[in-house]
């Protein structure tokens, strides 16, 4: 079964950085686009970043420019480092396959508040 531990997440004020990481229990994990996707309360799961085997990488228009995706193989691990946060990027962040498993960790709480 596959597993996905996401952590770094925090409250930050506007303008503010935060990297998260995200730890993968697979096997095959390098032969998958990551992703991470997040969840602000009251609406649906939102992709925001994928990052292929390849190293192809696409974001939601929301984030390009302020977020940037990394994966390393070796490690099975995914990260996003986040500058310039905005209130509207406060969420819970999780990473998954870019066409996701069911198995989905808790998630990293993301705020952004003065």
């Amino acid at each position: 079964q596959v597993q996905f531990v996401e952590s770094g997440g925090g409250l930050v004020q506007p303008g503010g950085s935060l990297r998260l990481s995200c730890a993968a229990s697979e096997i095959s994990f390098r032969s998958y686009t990551m992703a991470w996707y997040r969840q602000a309360p009251g609406k649906q799961r939102e992709l925001v970043a994928t990052c292929s085997s390849s190293g192809r990488i696409n974001y939601v228009d929301s984030v390009k420019g302020r977020f940037a995706i990394t994966r390393d193989n070796a490690k099975s691990m995914v990260t996003l480092q986040m500058d310039g946060l905005k209130p509207e990027d406060k969420a819970v962040y999780y990473c998954n396959r870019e066409l996701p498993t069911p198995y989905w960790g808790q998630g990293t709480q993301v705020t952004v508040s003065s």
